[in-house]
């Protein structure tokens, strides 16, 4: 029993690795109020404009994080343009022109100081786990909610495909440190010298209570398996076998290693391969009887593992 888990173990280790996306629903909730209004929950110490808004939550799916916005951090012309004025264009641009980036998210504004906005079915990529987005407190001088790297895969592979379960993050006001001013204005004195971004959170007008959340709702994930199936269709037979073995299905597959472990994942035989054959013919006559774990890797770095049992 032992060594047939040891097997088990090593073959999950060897196989083929398979592309995992989601799609979540994800909701900005803004509870945005004078304490005037709301002793409780108001966070701000001033009466809110009567065009207090809420400009488009924009945003990103990325590798890397802190790629489009870091606390403590200079702001991007980006990130500036949306704090100041709202306005996404130069952001969406920092996002299309990154290698890091997969998909730039608009999902539109909020024409209230309460209510929500909401992003329906973002489908997210396992190579682009990571979601930052921003909205500007408007009018403001610069002053904005954001998230920044999120990541959505929980490191659980058993549920969800490793995506992370519904959950919320409570939202704060940030100030992007470009624009001097105290109050709901969009007329102020640029800073001088620029600063970085800071939590607005217990200056004023705010005070420490939160300013809306973000909830993130797993809806779904699937695997892909589109790029291992020519390696997937790749047919070893007879198994059990007596020691001859052939390996079928091998033609368009660059194959750069044949090899055969033992269940204590010592590598006992390395089978040579040649370019351009639709199959391979290898004897083992020469292994112990028992189970072995026969692994195939191909040029491009996929691979195949399958338990081989000889008698």
């Amino acid at each position: 029993m032992k060594n047939i888990t040891l097997l088990f173990i090593f073959l999950i280790s060897l196989t083929s690795f398979s592309q995992s996306t989601a799609n979540y629903t994800v909701v900005f909730e803004s509870i945005w109020e004078s304490i005037a209004d709301n002793p409780t929950d108001g966070q701000s110490s001033i009466d809110l404009p009567s065009s207090a808004h809420w400009s488009a939550l924009v945003g990103a799916t990325h590798q890397t994080a802190n790629t489009f916005l870091m606390m403590g951090a200079a702001a991007s012309p980006g990130i500036e343009s949306v704090a100041e004025t709202g306005g996404f264009n130069t952001f969406q641009t920092e996002v299309n022109n990154s290698s890091d980036a997969d998909k730039f998210i608009n999902a539109g504004g909020l024409g209230s100081a309460k209510g929500s906005i909401t992003i329906n079915s973002l489908e997210v990529n396992e190579d682009y786990p990571l979601v930052t987005l921003a909205s500007m407190v408007a009018p403001s001088p610069d002053w904005f909610i954001a998230v920044n790297s999120i990541n959505l895969r929980s490191g659980n592979n058993s549920v969800n495909n490793g995506w992370k379960e519904t959950f919320t993050i409570d939202l704060f006001p940030y100030d992007a440190g470009t624009e001097d001013g105290t109050t709901y204005s969009l007329s102020n004195l640029e800073s001088d010298p620029i600063g970085v971004i800071t939590s607005r959170s217990n200056v004023t007008p705010f005070n420490d209570k939160k300013i809306g959340t973000l909830t993130f709702t797993y809806n779904s994930s699937t695997l892909s398996t589109e790029a291992l199936d020519k390696i997937d269709a790749i047919k070893i037979f007879p198994n059990p076998t007596k020691g001859a073995i052939t390996i079928s299905n091998i033609q368009g597959i660059e194959l750069s290693s044949i090899a055969v472990y033992n269940v204590l994942g010592r590598l006992v035989k390395q089978i040579e391969v040649e370019k351009g054959l639709s199959k391979l013919n290898t004897n083992l006559t020469d292994l112990n009887k028992g189970i072995y774990l026969l692994n195939l890797k191909a040029t491009d770095g996929k691979s195949r593992s399958q338990k081989l049992i000889i008698n």
